[in-house]
């Protein structure tokens, strides 16, 4: 297959891409590096917020556009796929879907039916990034987000797109849900893909400190949870100092990130998820434990009765300090717990299987 994958979020579209190739498949990737992490592409579509950054992209975005004809399969990450507005991104998608066979969204991150699924009443997730309970939770961040694609442009886009696509793939359990109640005939879950790591093993040893690591996105702090996670390690380092080391990191890009991630035991991640993400699912396929989302519905959704290495977090600084000094005192078990994350990411997510997921759903 000739396979188009345009956008990038938290280096899925590029793993993928490897997973595709090595099945023989002709792949382009098409992205912005997702900002500042600078994730690899084929063609780098990155926008200058300046006074002629705008002109200098559309002049680049339309010089491409001929190249992104007579692929069998474009996948978009996103409605938003491009650093346009919705307004002008809407023609672009009408020519890919014009001059290519079959055109998929993913449900990957924030849209229209994320919002929505977690702004509704009564609530369809217990917690989210929007609500604990029935308790709408309120901060710059998410009344921005609510603004952004509730009854906007960019909300008609993302339904448009949804309804006229051929598929939509969900990469987390959370998505799937979202887009379940109206597009249950033309959506399924298939996993994140996360590159494997052959002579991964686990890391931690009972004759020091354990080394919990935390990635902190400065302007998305407060959505992630981060900002209570850091505070409930602050405590556990000052209640546990000969235990506990904490490593930080602050919008990095994704080359340190990773090498970071090899110097700790514990990654803490996504405190209002119910499913493990990309940077998780990383640091688990390197011999890490992730304190973060992961609720039973993020293992029902994969079939896995067995394997349970992650420790699962409810939007709360006590309940995340309490499984943190679970860990202190039960240094015993990381370990074996490590191990079971290495398996757990080699049985799931190895970007060949992922990839031969996709091409089964594309070729329906």
């Amino acid at each position: 297959m000739k396979i188009l994958l345009i956008g990038e979020y938290s280096n899925v579209h590029w793993t993928l891409a490897e997973g595709l190739r090595a099945l023989g498949h002709n792949v382009c990737v098409v992205s912005n590096g997702d900002f500042w992490k600078d994730y690899r592409r084929d063609i780098s579509l990155v926008r200058k917020y300046t006074k002629s950054g705008g002109i200098k992209y559309l002049l680049k975005l339309y010089t491409l556009l001929p190249k992104m004809r007579g692929y069998d399969i474009v996948q978009l990450i996103n409605p938003m796929f491009l650093e346009l507005k919705a307004e002008r991104i809407a023609p672009i998608y009408r020519y890919l879907k014009k001059h290519n066979k079959k055109v998929f969204l993913g449900a990957f991150g924030m849209d229209a039916y994320w919002v929505e699924a977690c702004t509704s009443t009564p609530h369809r997730f217990r917690y989210s990034d929007f609500n604990i309970g029935q308790q709408k939770i309120t901060n710059d961040y998410i009344n921005e987000q609510e603004a952004d694609w509730k009854d906007t442009p960019k909300a008609h886009l993302n339904h448009h797109i949804a309804n006229d696509c051929n598929g939509i793939i969900a990469g987390l359990y959370e998505y799937y849900a979202a887009y379940a109640p109206k597009h249950s005939n033309k959506l399924t879950y298939i996993p994140f893909p996360v590159p494997s790591h052959s002579n991964a093993q686990p890391t931690y040893t009972t004759e020091r400190k354990i080394r919990f690591f935390i990635g902190i996105q400065k302007a998305r702090s407060i959505y992630k949870g981060t900002d209570i996670m850091l505070r409930a390690l602050e405590r556990l380092a000052s209640d546990y100092p000969d235990d506990c080391e904490i490593l930080k990191a602050e919008s990095v890009p994704f080359e340190q990130y990773a090498k970071m991630i090899d110097d700790c035991d514990i990654l803490l991640d996504q405190l209002y998820g119910y499913s493990p993400a990309m940077n998780a699912l990383l640091a688990m396929s390197k011999g890490k434990i992730v304190v973060g989302g992961a609720e039973e519905e993020c293992y029902d959704i994969l079939n896995e009765q067995h394997l349970r290495p992650m420790i699962n977090v409810t939007p709360s600084e006590q309940d995340v300090y309490d499984k943190l000094e679970w860990l202190i005192k039960n240094k015993d078990r990381i370990a074996t717990m490590q191990q079971q994350s290495i398996e757990f990411v080699a049985k799931h997510h190895s970007p060949t299987k992922v990839a031969e997921q996709y091409i089964e759903f594309w070729s329906r």
